[in-house]
């Protein structure tokens, strides 16, 4: 397989807040204003004269609004005739005058409301759309949609076989980053195209019976590496996100070229399969300009970016499929439960500093590498945390998958005062001196084996006082079992009689945002190959106990539902646990062996459902 799939969504939302400047400053409400709409509509037009320009096929998603508005319905039907454009529908654009006067309601977001305004927003919508079509969607989406909602579309519509389901890393950074006002709190996804789990969007399904019945597409494909110390939405395949990100030069935007060329490479990852999506409103190409650069860059910006789409589609580089095609293709070409997985570059700033991503049912892994390949972020699919939002849930605002590890928001391999945050990484001690493979960079690389994907991270140097010695590191992904093996071998040594202590442990926590949550009742435990085991329930108390001849140390988190263990077959292995306290509020995992040249510690992290 060597397949490029591009989806190009469109929607002609007729009163975007970008271009409803005086809505934006307070100075009216009027949500239905003519010469709103009217442009509006002239931008829709032109966005999919690009589009055809460059012989892309577009899916155009209704808004509720639009499904009021004959010059928008007649101009649709036309291009679905004409160009075979696939007419969807979206729950986003329900800031209309339409939709206020019906439901009283000024919520801008459908993963916000109440369960029950959802369905009847839900049947309104598509029974409005079948009056105008003569026929219902197969295609829907929003920034957002929680199991919850996708499982009563599927009972209601079983003909839906695809939405854009979610927002990748659109979570506390970027909130902040929108002056602490886009309540789009949903980080935790995977980055491509997925069949969600029932249980929860976010999650993988593992098998016929956990499949919620759609094939689930992120809004805009993103960075993988920017993403991950930079806000999300100034890095995806929309010229918007690039000029908010100030990451174009004049009237170009040559990192455009980049994100998409890397995509490509993405192939390479996953058996000859990457994909793309960019999904368009027309609020962002606005007469009066949009951030600093006015009308005639953010038409320039656009006409360039599908034109870039267009030559590959040329060269046989790329495949233009509307949504629903996608999805028909994607079930026939790709396994429902994954993995996908992809080794990404620095295509902002250039440096050597690299990511590895990989999800499959049981988990979504990212590896720093400019840490030493430790695991920055790890969301336990395998828990299949049911998390509805919106009004009258627990979460409400916020969508997030919860992780148990999560370097950036909870602070990685240092703390101020009190040692590690949330990181799996690897510490290597000598006479006294302790060395973190997180504080070394370095770089990967990626091969196959049979059911096995593998990330070989380059050897470390370490020096310490009269040693230097090299680590390498390997992490074999057993896939959808939840299951990574980690080989942490001394390769080179100043002393080929030296021993070194190689200790590979696991810092945890869980949350969705940088603030901590309850541990209480976690539970902390190590056993032997004897079967004696020591373990204590959470509460605070910076408790620590160690065993010999370790056979697994393990945490269970109960708030999650997610049992993470470290596990060894070797001989002459050291587990032992660490409960944390207030002020480093984690709890931590390990196992450690000392090593000479030559020899290795090899361990397996696990991660299951706790019942």
């Amino acid at each position: 397989m060597d397949t490029f799939v591009l989806n190009l969504v469109h929607r002609p939302e007729l009163v975007p807040e970008y271009i409803d400047t005086d809505a934006q400053e307070g100075k009216s409400e009027e949500v239905s204003k003519k010469e709103v709409v009217g442009e509006s509509i002239d931008i829709f037009k032109l966005q999919q004269e690009i589009a055809h320009r460059n012989n892309l096929k577009t899916t155009i998603q209704m808004t509720y609004a639009s499904l009021y508005n004959d010059e928008v319905i007649a101009l649709v039907k036309e291009h679905h005739e004409k160009y075979g454009d696939e007419i969807g529908h979206t729950f986003l654009g329900v800031n209309c005058k339409e939709f206020r006067e019906k439901y009283n309601s000024k919520e801008l977001a459908m993963w916000l409301f109440p369960m029950d305004m959802k369905k009847k927003i839900v049947v309104d919508s598509f029974e409005r759309f079948k009056e105008v079509f003569g026929f219902y969607p197969t295609s829907t989406g929003s920034y957002f949609m929680d199991a919850e909602l996708i499982n009563f579309i599927k009972e209601k519509y079983p003909m839906v076989k695809t939405a854009i389901a979610t927002c990748f890393e659109e979570g506390p950074k970027v909130f902040r980053h929108a002056n602490y006002s886009w309540y789009t709190l949903m980080d935790g996804s995977p980055w491509t195209a997925w069949v969600p789990s029932k249980h929860n969007t976010h999650a993988i399904a593992e098998s016929e019976e956990d499949d919620i019945g759609i094939v689930a597409i992120p809004h805009l494909s993103r960075d993988l590496l920017a993403i991950m110390d930079n806000s999300g939405d100034m890095f995806g395949t929309h010229p918007q996100n690039i000029i908010r990100g100030l990451i174009y030069e004049g009237d170009r935007l040559p990192y455009m070229y980049n994100l998409i060329d890397q995509y490509q490479v993405m192939k390479k990852f996953n058996k000859g399969f990457t994909y793309n999506l960019a999904y368009v409103g027309p609020g962002w190409m606005g007469k009066n300009g949009r951030w600093e650069a006015d009308y005639r860059i953010l038409k320039k910006s656009y006409e360039d970016f599908l034109g870039y789409y267009g030559k590959l589609k040329k060269e046989n580089k790329l495949v233009d499929m509307t949504m629903s095609d996608f999805a028909d293709w994607f079930r026939k070409n790709q396994p429902r439960s994954g993995p996908i997985c992809g080794l990404w570059k620095d295509i902002v700033y250039g440096t050597k500093n690299q990511a590895f991503w990989y999800a499959d049912s049981k988990f979504r892994v990212t590896v720093d590498l400019k840490q030493g390949g430790a695991i920055t972020d790890l969301r336990p699919y395998a828990s299949k945390l049911e998390r509805p939002c919106g009004a009258g849930t627990k979460a409400n605002q916020d969508a997030s998958y919860p992780y148990i590890v999560q370097s950036r928001y909870r602070a990685g391999a240092f703390t101020h005062y009190a040692g590690e945050g949330a990181i799996k990484s690897c510490k290597v001690r000598y006479k006294g001196e302790e060395v973190d493979l997180s504080s070394c960079r370095t770089q990967g690389k990626y091969r196959e084996e049979d059911g096995v994907r593998i990330l070989d991270v380059l050897p470390v140097e370490i020096e310490f006082k009269g040693l230097t010695i090299k680590i390498a590191t390997t992490y074999r992904f057993i896939e959808n079992a939840g299951v990574i093996e980690i080989r942490r071998k001394l390769i080179e040594s100043s002393d080929t009689n030296a021993e070194v202590e190689i200790d590979e442990f696991l810092t945890s926590c869980w949350g969705t945002t940088e603030y901590p949550e309850d541990l209480t009742g976690c539970l902390l435990s190590i056993e032997d190959n004897s079967g004696t085991s020591k373990e204590v329930s959470y509460d605070y108390r910076c408790r620590e106990e160690s065993i010999q001849n370790v056979k697994a140390a393990t945490a269970i988190i109960p708030h999650v539902q997610t049992k993470a263990s470290l596990q060894t077959t070797q001989a002459e292995c050291t587990g032992y646990f660490e409960e944390g306290y207030s002020f480093a509020p984690n709890l931590k995992i390990g196992i450690y062996k000392t090593v000479k040249l030559n020899e290795e510690l090899n361990t397996c992290l696990k991660v299951e459902q706790a019942k």
